[in-house]
């Protein structure tokens, strides 16, 4: 079994937990970070499905302060978290055992427990944050059913700490899904152990969801797409002065812990045969990897079309498969 220890002095010791701690506490607790109104999403780019109006009915009611904060900070990610929680459901439904869904870091965990909810129970699910504050907005409409939290950071759910806890019990056996949603970047650039240490609580056949920023190899690059993002998205939901001190408060630590994509894939490839990459807007990307080829081709086959416009999209797009890049782009 390898020792994590190195890893998690390395972790306590990360810009989440310490000089960044003050940003996420404000803004979970709806103090500061607050958009001057909440994100909405553009049903447009989405498909005209009844269970998919369900899904976006149900998280708008249950969204935290943390939740508003990040859906108008990243170009059309709340499109994408339908996008992905519809594929998750619908995943759901085809298979004959109940599934464990594991969201880390993802704030109130919004859509962990909306899934369970939607599902009555066949998602089971787990959210983890290290702010109460999340945790309150977790519980603000009750002891939310099929859904539990873990209040603390990620690297601290390690197997020991499951089996100690009645409530977690259940996940004790390894998950289905695991999605590790922008977490990573904010404690160190090191995917090595970061997922080694997530992938440990993963099914042999489970399939791990990434969204994370990425520094691009042209930093000129990187910046244009930083603009769009702020000017051309962004400034809908927060005003100058608000997006130069996130940029000065966060944005310039978090980009530290950033990795290039081909960094990403030597990390993934370690633990996985296989990943694809299922969405990007901008700087951001998201991955979803498995060593079952069959559940992850049935994941990506249940999800809608990408509903971002074609302007926030660059290379590599959505359904490459992060191999076949990585191996273009050394040739």
């Amino acid at each position: 079994m390898q020792n994590f220890k190195e890893f998690f002095t390395e972790c306590d010791r990360a810009p989440r937990l310490n000089h960044l701690a003050g940003f996420f506490a404000e803004t979970a607790a709806g103090n500061g970070g607050a958009p001057v109104r909440k994100p909405t999403v553009d049903t447009r780019l989405l498909p005209d499905d009844p269970l998919l109006h369900r899904l976006v009915e149900l998280h708008s009611r249950r969204q935290g302060f943390f939740d508003q904060h990040y859906h108008g900070s990243i170009p059309y990610r709340l499109e994408e978290e339908f996008r992905m929680a519809h594929a998750v459901l619908r995943y759901s439904q085809l298979s004959a055992t109940k599934v464990l869904l594991y969201s880390l870091g993802t704030a109130e965990g919004t859509m962990a427990r909306t899934l369970s909810e939607m599902s009555r129970g066949k998602i089971q699910s787990l959210s983890c944050s290290p702010n109460e504050e999340n945790y309150k907005c977790f519980l603000a409409f009750g002891e939310p059913p099929h859904a539990s939290f873990f209040l603390g950071p990620f690297h601290r759910l390690t197997k020991e700490h499951l089996h100690s806890e009645s409530h977690l019990e259940p996940f004790t056996g390894g998950f289905d899904i695991i999605l590790e949603d922008t977490t990573f970047q904010m404690y160190s650039p090191n995917r090595s152990q970061q997922i080694a240490f997530v992938a440990q609580h993963l099914k042999e056949d489970g399939i791990l969801l990434f969204v994370e920023k990425f520094r691009a190899a042209d930093l000129r690059e990187y910046q244009l797409r930083e603009f769009q993002k702020d000017y051309g998205f962004k400034s809908r939901y927060f005003g100058a002065e608000e997006i130069e001190r996130k940029s000065k408060l966060v944005l310039a630590t978090m980009h530290h812990s950033e990795v290039t994509l081909a960094e990403m894939a030597a990390a993934v490839y370690a633990h996985f045969r296989h990943c694809v990459i299922t969405w990007n807007s901008g700087n951001f990307y998201g991955l979803a990897a498995s060593n079952s080829k069959e559940n992850l081709r049935r994941y990506l086959s249940l999800m809608a079309q990408p509903a971002i416009p074609a302007e926030y999209v660059y290379d590599p797009e959505p359904y490459t498969e992060l191999a076949t890049w990585a191996d273009d782009r050394r040739t």
